[in-house]
């Protein structure tokens, strides 16, 4: 099998949800198409991949699938974008809308994304510049409850176990639903999700049953800390304003000499005050 290892990463991004929580924000629009800080959600997402050299994308619809894609031919006319339909959306988690997106994503490196989480541009950036083939974004400083996807490491960074149901009190943090999924391991995550979905026992599992599955046969995933970068996942009223609070202006893409020169700036500026 040949693996695509020597281009920027695709992005693959899930967007197949209702959003029945944000009601009645949701009635009539999809979540990723709410404005945070006067950019949509879904732009953010896209406008910081370009940002970090991504113009690769592979989107997962269900839910208003024809208004997201609407939206995306329309304001991105010049990146390359597979559109792949769960029908079963209403029925269905993450874990499936993932396994949908195998033959689109075939054998290439991709990174993962939620479309509901908005995140400071600083995390894609440090997680396409990892060099470890399966990375996992984490947050430590979170308060774990039952909700959140907790994550347990080794003093090496090596992901042991992780899942909603992982015991808080030894967990390092939590995920944020942004991951790096290496080439080699693309196939392997295919071919577990899609032996999960052979039985409608399996359709409301998330895509970590997938991880949880690969590391139980050694597959090794790493944890990225990105603690005290700004990142939060919208499911209710409150994340979608607390985002807001989070995210106080549009979005715009930016090089990675631009960046450069702008935290070079912001460094001057804070040392002569």
């Amino acid at each position: 099998m040949n693996y695509e290892t020597n281009r920027p990463p695709l992005a693959v991004i899930l967007a197949a949800g209702i959003g029945s929580r944000l009601a009645p924000l949701t009635d009539d629009c999809p979540k990723s198409l709410l404005s945070v800080g006067g950019s949509l959600i879904l732009e953010r997402m896209i406008r910081n991949c370009l940002s970090c050299g991504i113009s690769q994308f592979v989107v997962v619809l269900g839910h208003r699938a024809d208004q997201i894609k609407q939206f995306i031919d329309k304001t991105f006319r010049g990146i390359r974008v597979t559109y792949v339909i769960n029908d079963r959306y209403r029925d269905t988690n993450t874990g499936y809308s993932l396994m949908l997106a195998s033959s689109a994503i075939g054998t290439a490196e991709f990174i993962k994304f939620d479309a509901d989480v908005v995140f400071d541009i600083k995390i894609l950036r440090s997680l396409v510049d990892s060099k470890q083939p399966n990375v996992l974004c984490i947050d430590r400083n979170i308060a774990l409850e039952d909700e959140e996807v907790k994550v347990i490491v080794d003093d090496e960074m090596h992901v042991l176990e992780i899942g909603k149901s992982v015991d808080p009190k030894v967990a390092m943090g939590e995920s944020i639903g942004i991951e790096k999924i290496g080439a080699q391991t693309g196939p392997l995550l295919f071919a577990e999700l899609a032996q999960m979905m052979q039985s409608t026992a399996h359709y409301q599992e998330y895509y970590e049953a997938g991880y949880e599955r690969l590391l139980a046969k050694g597959t090794v995933f790493h944890a990225l800390d990105i603690t005290g970068l700004n990142w939060t996942e919208i499911d209710t009223e409150a994340d979608f304003a607390a985002a807001n609070a989070m995210f106080g202006s549009p979005v715009t893409t930016v090089s990675r000499g631009q960046q450069r020169a702008l935290d070079e700036n912001a460094a001057k500026v804070a040392t002569s005050t």
